[in-house]
């Protein structure tokens, strides 16, 4: 039994020094779950801004715009005009556009119900599934409320949900954005370890030594993450269209130069990573730590609306935010969370600031 304690005791000891091991089995546990529960639970009360079009102007209409159960989840932006709202939520202002027909205060007043249900339009994007699945929840108990209210005669209002986008997408198409996003982000990123284990076994310090400038080494690391990049969006794209019928519905240019521009912004933080890192061990660790908050805090897959009020502010710093949105638009029309060029220029700020940070203290040896 004594060399059995001493045994375990050892190995105890040996998986404590083992960061690595300590990190996986006990802290990336952890940090997922406090992360999951932060996104789930919230922090806050989940808000969306949302147009209202009352196209009735009566009593009854605005009552309904006052609904409780409108005023806990929505922030209404009012207009008068049904194109005014869509545009502004083309351009990301709204979340969804709430459209109330007009004679929807004669039916309810007079007592006389309309042949069929009076239709309330919803504009949702489905490229946001969760938002949207929010949202016409709530219209929806609304409108029954509504109905509810006008008890013993046949409902009033129905939900007519419509989306922003004119083409007809299956729901698996607004997740493939999300999807290229995640693997541009995953190749800049580990790209640091290849970098690191060749400084470690003295590779680049022989390199060094040799007639071969440093800015060819480098330019030819960008050369092949920028054409596995291209490989990889076409093998998604390739693969949506074959199994899902998921096509390119923006320019494929700006398509293309996007994938560059996040290919290069994450292998600029891959090479942040290997200006710090001294082992391939310490490089694995910080990619680790790096890669699950920019995964879950990005907004790419969870919707921002849904985190608490510091995490969003998070999300605003997370250079993938701004790479799932900008696909997301030319991709699948998506309604934006910021204007294209404002994820451009964000974008190209990461680039260039992390190959500032590489340039002063990545180490050849």
């Amino acid at each position: 039994m004594r060399a059995l304690g001493h045994l375990a005791l050892a190995n105890l000891t040996s998986f404590r020094r083992d960061v690595a091991a300590v990190f996986w089995t006990v802290a990336f546990p952890v940090t997922f779950m406090v992360l999951f529960g932060l996104i789930f639970s919230g922090g806050g009360s989940t808000r969306f801004t949302v147009g209202w079009v009352d196209l009735d102007g009566t009593a009854a209409s605005r009552a309904l715009a006052t609904s409780p159960a409108l005023a806990a989840v929505f922030d209404l932006r009012v207009a008068t005009s049904e194109e005014e709202q869509l545009e502004a939520m083309r351009a990301g202002e709204v979340r969804a556009v709430i459209v109330i027909p007009a004679g929807f205060g004669d039916a309810a007043t007079s007592g006389v119900a309309p042949e069929t249900p009076l239709p309330v339009r919803l504009y949702t994007d489905p490229s946001n599934q969760q938002a949207a699945q929010t949202i016409s929840g709530i219209v929806g108990a609304v409108v029954g409320g509504a109905n509810q209210a006008l008890s013993g005669r046949p409902p009033l209002l129905t939900v007519e949900t419509l989306a922003i986008q004119s083409q007809q997408l299956s729901t698996i198409a607004f997740f493939v954005p999300s999807v290229l996003a995640m693997a541009l982000m995953q190749l800049g990123l580990f790209g640091a370890l290849p970098i690191v284990a060749e400084r470690q076994n003295l590779i680049l310090k022989r390199l060094a030594a040799t007639p071969l400038r440093r800015r060819t080494f480098v330019s030819a690391n960008l050369v092949t993450r920028l054409l596995v990049a291209m490989v990889q969006a076409a093998i998604i794209l390739a693969i949506g269209a074959l199994l899902f019928d998921v096509t390119l519905l923006g320019n494929p240019l700006v398509f293309a130069g996007l994938v560059a521009l996040g290919a290069l912004t994450f292998v600029a933080l891959g090479y942040v990573i290997a200006s710090f890192a001294r082992t391939e061990d310490s490089a694995s660790q910080l990619t680790s730590i790096l890669q699950f908050p920019l995964m879950f805090l990005s907004g790419i897959f969870f919707p921002l609306e849904a985190m608490p009020d510091v995490l969003q502010v998070v999300a605003l710093f997370l250079p993938l935010t701004y790479l799932g949105d900008a696909l997301r638009q030319v991709m699948v029309n998506g309604t934006p969370l910021f204007p294209l060029q404002v994820d451009v220029i964000v974008l190209t700020a990461w680039m260039v600031g992390s190959f500032l940070v590489s340039a002063r203290f990545f180490r050849w040896e």
